[in-house]
């Protein structure tokens, strides 16, 4: 739908948005290291998926996750599929829109409570897709459901500042958040009621944005108001708004959907 490039909206609060680097160089050095043939064997990164991925199932108690799987206990995949991508174009899709908005909410609340904001959409976003698919044997994998956390926070923080994108990958527009991002977030909403049995998780992405406009209200800073415009670089704030009526892309590429490879005794039955 849509692709950000750029929002020129200057930090306030912190000089260095260092958790969102973080959490961005981790995501490339786990991909990295998981898609290099000479570092990772196909059959090692397909384990890799069913140890570390939210699998619906297994969390709800449909199936068992074969003894050589289980490296972790089944519920810290609510956390770990989040760091995880299939290809080149998953990752990148999501790490644009967390590279592009994540630096001004981790500045409204701060180092470590953004952190904890992140991990929570992430976990909100698998919780999302478990709901709608509870039975699901596939993997769910991506840091999705925590970028939609940090896009809606972003919209409830910042509606007025305008944002370069890129529309359906072609077209430059620099247009206010409040209109891209809501149409976005229309879009999630739309394709999660009407489009279900997509390979695309929209329940995880749908989690991650009611769980990011929740917890911004509790985990922003003192003193920092939300639907504002934020600061450009040339240092004028945009004027605030005291109200924004019906506020109101797609990540460029799917979670992963890969067949289960074991039945519910890890028999492959």
């Amino acid at each position: 739908m849509f692709l950000p490039l750029h929002d020129a909206n200057e930090l306030k609060h912190v000089k260095i948005q260092y958790v969102t680097l973080l959490l961005i160089a981790a995501n490339i050095i786990i991909w990295v290291v998981w898609s290099t043939p000479s570092l990772s064997s196909a059959e090692a990164v397909h384990a890799t998926y069913i140890s570390f991925g939210y699998i619906p199932a297994v969390i709800n108690g449909y199936e068992s996750l074969p003894t050589v799987y289980a490296t972790l206990p089944e519920q810290a995949s609510f956390v770990t599929y989040a760091f995880f991508h299939s290809n080149f174009m998953h990752l990148a899709g999501n790490i644009l829109f967390i590279w592009v908005f994540g630096d001004n909410v981790e500045d409204a609340l701060g180092h470590f409570r953004f952190l904890l904001f992140y991990l929570t959409c992430a976990a909100a976003g698998a919780l999302g897709h478990g709901m709608i698919n509870p039975q699901s044997v596939a993997p769910l994998i991506g840091a999705s459901g925590a970028a939609a956390g940090i896009i809606a926070a972003y919209l409830m923080l910042h509606p007025q500042v305008k944002i370069w994108v890129l529309m359906f990958g072609k077209i430059p527009l620099r247009i206010s958040a409040l209109w891209v991002i809501g149409a976005w977030i229309s879009y999630q909403v739309f394709e999660l009621i009407f489009n279900s049995d997509s390979d695309v998780s929209w329940g995880a992405h749908v989690g991650g944005i009611l769980t990011g406009a929740l917890l911004v209200l509790f985990l922003r800073r003192p003193g920092v108001k939300l639907f504002r415009g934020g600061k450009s670089r040339n240092g004028n704030e945009a004027p605030e708004v005291a109200e924004v009526q019906n506020s109101d892309t797609r990540e460029v590429q799917s979670e992963a959907n890969t067949p289960s490879p074991w039945g519910r005794d890890g028999s492959g039955n």
